[in-house]
Parts: structure tokens; sequence; C-alpha cells
């Protein structure tokens, strides 16, 4: 019996960490975590036997940074829309559990605009493009637990008047549930 494509359909949520990669910014500049959230519809394509496929997601995502300087403590925010594209191999461990891994490109879109913060203003940009790599665990055929890596091609905002800019580097802990 010939095997068939599939494709499957479901919801996917998550944790975003988020952290700050600056460049050209003083020493005095502390960087920490911004923990955010992500949640929305996933679509799954997979060919059962070669253990290959491709998912996406269409994901409301939270990202953003916190610094500081000196005893001066800001939080940037990005509300925004995700769309990772990610092909997947997966190693079947019985008919059970699978465990995959996963890479490709991550478009992001910015809703909101540039921040101005004790008078530096950032020029963030509305989109990004970077790359996802991930892995996780596949259990009884509907439900997936992972951990995604995302890194951004470009800067994510310059602060105007200066040669400073920053790159949001994202951890993701996810969850889906395929129908």
């Amino acid at each position: 019996m010939p095997a068939q494509a599939q494709i499957h359909f479901g919801v996917k949520g998550g944790l975003n960490l988020s952290k700050a990669s600056f460049s050209n910014v003083g020493e005095n500049f502390k960087k920490d975590n911004f923990t955010g959230f992500f949640i929305g519809p996933m679509a799954e394509f997979n060919i059962p036997i070669v253990g290959l496929g491709v998912d996406a997601s269409l994901l409301f995502a939270q990202r953003g940074i916190k610094v500081s300087e000196g005893n001066d403590e800001y939080t940037i925010k990005q509300n925004g829309i995700d769309i990772p594209v990610n092909l997947k191999y997966t190693i079947g461990l019985g008919s059970l559990a699978g465990i995959y891994l996963a890479a490709g490109p991550d478009f992001y879109f910015d809703f909101a605009g540039n921040k101005t913060i004790e008078g530096m203003r950032t020029d963030k940009k509305k989109a990004e493009v970077g790359i996802n790599v991930g892995a996780g665990l596949k259990l009884l055929n509907h439900l997936q637990v992972g951990a995604n890596y995302n890194i951004p091609l470009g800067n994510t905002a310059d602060i105007e008047g200066t040669n400073a800019s920053y790159k949001t580097k994202t951890w993701q802990v996810s969850i889906a549930y395929l129908f």
C-alpha cells in the first residue's frame, strides 16, 4: 500500500525568551532577558515513510528587550505577527513517539512604531527575517513539544543619532496540538 502525504492543522503556543545583542554601546549598558508569549494556528505537511515534512505557523508573538544603564531600567516591547516556516525531519520511536529536528526562515512583522527612551530614539524595523533552528518531541500523533532558537539576519533597531544598533535573539519553548 503506497504511503500518502498527510496534512494536519492545529494550534501552537508557548514562551519567548528574548535578549538583545548590542553593537557600539557603552560599558555601563546592561541587558536582561525579556519574557513574552506566542499563540496561533499552525499547519504541518508530512511524508510518512521518509520522515520529512514542512510546518508553518501564523503566530501573535510578543518579543522585546530589557536594558539598564546605571540606575535606570527600560523595556521595549515588540508585539507582532511571527511566521516561521520549517523543514522538519522526524525519527520515529515506535507508533507513539518521535524526535524531530527543524530549521527554516522566520518572518516577523512588528505592530508598533519607533520608541523614544530618555531622549534616545530607536528606529525599529517593521519587518525582520531570521533563521529558526529547533528540536522537539512528537507524542501520540497529536502533541508536539519543542524548543527553537531564532537568529535575526539584520538589526532589529538602530539607535538614531549614534552608530549603535541591536538584534533581538529569541529562544522559544512551544507546545502544539494537531487535530
